[in-house]
């Protein structure tokens, strides 16, 4: 793991003790790093990148036995493999190098304004991976739902739900662009989405919570008012008696216990 979530934690491995010292001296000098590991051949740092946690290597090519561009190429092979910066004194591997997927490829003796550059290379290919992954991971998570629009099915994001009205055996989901009747009961989309933030407040109606702005009292009843769209009226929708407490507790005990907390 990095040491902070901005910090860089990198590797330098080189054969010859002075080189990897100076090497190991200008990286720690940079603020953009956290951590620097260092190994003196390619097996100990076969051994520091298998444990993971490692952003990026700064390697030199010619080492005894596993040489800089065959620890490269077995880097490729790993599920998250670190970006690679080869380090050396020879001008005449760069192609192979940049083969290999090198962020960078750095001669002897190093330039502090070159080692710069690799750094700010190294970070902005770590905050890429990251936006990626964000964008992966949330489309992930937003459950699509099959609707037949006009003979063609599509897939309506679970996000774009403000609420659920109860329409017989089936569902009718609520957006923001118009409404879709889905044959799916209430009842399954409510244990389905709960850890989605939906909520179940009446037999007929299930919720988004992160759009609720509050609830009302009507007559002898509660309302829950929904976050209106530009251009369009609020939407309230009412609460049973057996669904109050549930809706009060997430959203007026708990926020409260967390303020009277702190």
């Amino acid at each position: 793991m990095n040491e902070t979530t901005d910090t860089l934690t990198v590797l330098a491995v080189d054969d010859e003790p002075p080189a990897l010292d100076e090497l190991a001296y200008l990286l720690r000098r940079r603020e953009e790093i956290g951590h620097v590991h260092t190994a003196g051949e390619a097996t100990t740092a076969l051994r520091l990148l298998r444990d993971g946690g490692i952003d990026a290597v700064f390697l030199d090519i010619n080492m005894p036995g596993l040489d800089g561009l065959e620890l490269a190429g077995i880097l490729r092979n790993f599920a998250n493999p670190p970006a690679v910066v080869f380090v050396t004194a020879h001008d005449d591997r760069a192609v192979a190098a940049f083969d290999l997927g090198a962020v960078d490829y750095l001669l002897k003796p190093l330039r502090e304004e070159r080692l710069a550059e690799a750094v700010r290379r190294i970070a902005e290919r770590r905050r890429t991976r990251e936006t990626e992954s964000a964008a992966a991971g949330a489309a992930a998570s937003d459950e699509g739902i099959p609707v037949e629009l006009g003979g063609v099915t599509t897939l309506v994001p679970r996000s774009s739900v403000q609420w659920v009205e109860a329409d017989g055996d089936y569902a009718r989901l609520h957006t923001g662009t118009g409404s879709h009747l889905v044959r799916i009961p209430i009842s399954t989309l409510e244990s389905r989405w709960a850890d989605a933030g939906f909520l179940r407040v009446h037999r007929s109606y299930l919720v988004a919570l992160p759009l609720v702005t509050g609830i009302r009292s009507v007559g002898s009843g509660l309302v829950v008012c929904l976050r209106a769209e530009e251009g369009k009226p609020a939407v309230e929708l009412p609460v049973s008696r057996r669904h109050t407490r549930e809706l009060k507790d997430r959203l007026i005990r708990g926020p409260m216990q967390t303020w009277t907390s702190r």
